[in-house]
């Protein structure tokens, strides 16, 4: 059985803190998702993760925007960087990079979920044909993708893998496991084109290089955010340390 090998410390540079576990589920309206997932080559299997997550085969990067026009901070547009991953039995995009440009949603974000969120800018445009985006922190583009050819796709076609935050919490070092939901209103299937990636400065492990495009959608509906549940430990398996909340 696989786990990672990449020693902890080696994904702490933007960690958030949680304030504690009592935070409430929250619901965007109204959101708007691109999601692109490459496969990654084999050197960065194991080594981008840590040893309490298993890599999935094949081994892949997943970058998840969303737009939220409506949220309890006002409008945002949010970029996560997910090496594809399993918690024990349970699918989890490890969130290694994240950038959001809107300060009060960022910091919620980092104090109740503990997403590692990075002040920056985002840029995700959709029109008849095509959606392209991009990330940008200070004057560095660290991402950028256009989606083509869009093809329609029924609401119950697409799904979105919750995600995995390492944070400091009250029981230690921790990763918390983050439930997300998404109700799709529309979805469309894409082709992904990717323009430009450094995953360094998004905060990315230096072994994950994506190389081939796995698959693509985009997404309209309501991300809701739910009330945390359980964490693990970073360094063991989530079958012998995961946490009940």
């Amino acid at each position: 059985m696989l786990t990672g090998t990449g020693p902890v410390d080696q994904f702490l540079a933007h960690a958030a803190t949680l304030d504690d576990f009592d935070t409430d589920a929250v619901t965007m309206h109204d959101a708007e998702i691109l999601q692109a997932t490459y496969e990654i080559r084999i050197g960065g299997r194991v080594a981008s993760l840590p040893p309490g997550l298993h890599p999935t085969n094949p081994p892949t990067f997943v970058a998840q925007l969303w737009h939220c026009r409506d949220s309890p901070w006002g409008p945002y547009a949010l970029a996560q960087a997910r090496i594809g991953s399993r918690s024990g039995l349970r699918p989890r995009g490890f969130v290694q990079g994240c950038v959001c440009d809107n300060d009060e949603a960022g910091d919620a974000l980092r104090r109740r979920w503990g997403f590692p969120v990075q002040r920056g800018s985002i840029t995700l445009h959709r029109h008849y044909d095509a959606t392209s985006a991009a990330v940008t922190i200070g004057d560095h583009q660290v991402f950028e993708v256009t989606a083509l050819d869009p093809d329609p796709l029924g609401p119950d076609d697409v799904s979105y893998s919750t995600a995995a935050n390492l944070a400091q919490t009250p029981r230690g070092l921790r990763l918390v496991q983050v439930d997300i939901d998404v109700a799709v209103q529309r979805a469309e299937r894409v082709k992904p084109r990717l323009g430009r990636f450094d995953g360094h400065r998004w905060g990315v492990h230096p072994t994950v290089v994506p190389y081939h495009p796995v698959s693509a959608s985009t997404a309209i509906g309501a991300i809701t955010i739910q009330r945390l549940r359980y964490v693990s430990k970073p360094d063991e398996l989530a079958f012998t340390s995961t946490e009940t909340l």
